[in-house]
């Protein structure tokens, strides 16, 4: 047996790896939803993490490993890798498969286990958005998919929407540039395997009757088609309306894609053509990091931030710096350490501010008043976190409960 690892954990030796994955005892294992795979696929937990354990072929292994640590290193949503085992024989000497090692994504949820009932148009759609989004992303960073599908993506709750992260690459390749060619293979992957996968949640009852899979596979295209030409498009500009081009970057910005130039050419007509290079998502990501060090999802980060931006008015307060520090201590760790020992196992912390800040504002709406945070923090978890199902226990993770 042989480890390639970027884990240091010698807890990795005690496992039974000369048994195949399949024929793993119980004890090492831990139950958790998984999505469609054509391999063998178990979850073992070491030390404080979860790991996803997946059988195959040597070169495939190492190869989907190099990939995953690239993506990783350019901050890509992707499962982390950890380690590949190869070289594995049975007691009898019988070669046995090469283990691929992630790190399970905490909070995360293939597609079917996020819905015990029919799937809602509404629901769908969402699922859709962030699969586009992640489509484009990859895209723009170069990144073929070769196998893209609702099954190969694990999804996060991010503040009413959802966000989605790349779990199988072994079919991708990862170039400077994308041609326009590569990127309508991936597009027509995708709209095959997601008419597939909507054809099985109709079976299963899990399909609402109002969505047809032939318009779902399509949507998820026009999706993506909407989102990459509002990215890429040359857009003409008048001489005299040059805050156009500002408003075109805070329209990105908007939509969580940061500008790292913009590239202008005069037309023959006198406007100027303008085309930004966007670099990648996780605009307001990297500001709510910067300013508060808290790591969220791009719309739970757009939303602390509004309510941080909010606070800074309120408090008359000039120094961005300053305003985060205090609204850090005074609001956001406040509002988290109100929530119940019992009840911490619901939600990450971001995505439970992100949600108490709209029932907020709804309590507030319906007052015709601002109802204030804590009486809105009260209602919060009595009225609707305490009915919601433990995301992070179904996950297998525990949830210090100090504090």
């Amino acid at each position: 047996m042989r480890i390639t690892s970027a884990l240091v954990d010698p807890a990795l030796l005690d496992l039974p790896w000369s048994t195949p994955l399949e024929q793993w005892p119980a004890h090492h294992l831990v139950a958790l939803p998984q999505g469609i795979s054509r391999h063998i696929v178990r979850f073992v937990r070491l030390g404080d993490y979860v790991y996803a354990f997946k059988e195959t072929r040597e070169r495939i292994a190492e190869r989907e490993y190099d990939l995953l640590r690239a993506l990783e290193r350019i901050d890509f949503p992707s499962v982390e890798a950890v380690a590949i085992v190869a070289d594995r024989q049975t007691e009898d000497g019988e070669p046995l498969e090469s283990v691929l090692i992630t790190r399970h994504l905490q909070f995360s949820l293939p597609y079917r286990a996020l819905f015990s009932r029919t799937l809602r148009p509404e629901t769908m759609g969402r699922l859709l958005d962030a699969l586009a989004v992640l489509l484009v992303r990859m895209h723009l960073t170069g990144f073929f998919w070769g196998d893209c599908s609702l099954s190969n993506t694990l999804f996060r709750r991010d503040a009413g929407a959802f966000a989605a992260y790349l779990v199988d690459a072994e079919t991708g390749a990862l170039h400077h540039t994308l041609s326009n060619g590569q990127r309508g293979e991936d597009l027509e992957i995708a709209r095959v395997n997601i008419f597939g996968e909507a054809l099985d949640l109709q079976a299963a009852g899990l399909l609402h009757e109002s969505i047809d899979p032939e318009v779902v596979c399509e949507e998820v295209v026009q999706r993506y088609e909407r989102l990459w030409h509002e990215i890429t498009y040359e857009q003409a500009v008048e001489r005299e309306s040059r805050h156009d081009i500002e408003g075109r970057i805070r329209r990105l910005n908007e939509m969580g894609f940061d500008v790292a130039e913009v590239a202008m050419s005069t037309a023959d007509n006198g406007r100027y053509l303008v085309r930004p290079k966007v670099v990648d998502a996780g605009y307001h990501t990297r500001r709510l990091i910067r300013l508060t060090g808290l790591d969220a999802e791009e719309n739970q980060a757009r939303r602390l931030l509004n309510d941080l931006d909010a606070y800074r008015v309120e408090s008359d307060l000039t120094d961005e710096q300053q305003a985060a520090h205090r609204w850090l201590t005074e609001v956001f760790e406040p509002v988290v350490r109100a929530v119940p020992a019992h009840l911490r196992r619901k939600l990450e912390p971001q995505e439970l501010f992100a949600q108490i800040i709209e029932h907020k504002w709804l309590l507030s709406e319906r007052a015709g008043r601002d109802v204030g945070m804590g009486p809105a923090v009260q209602s919060y978890l009595s009225e609707v976190l305490v009915h919601r199902p433990d995301e992070q226990a179904v996950l297998g993770v525990e949830v210090p409960t100090a504090g």
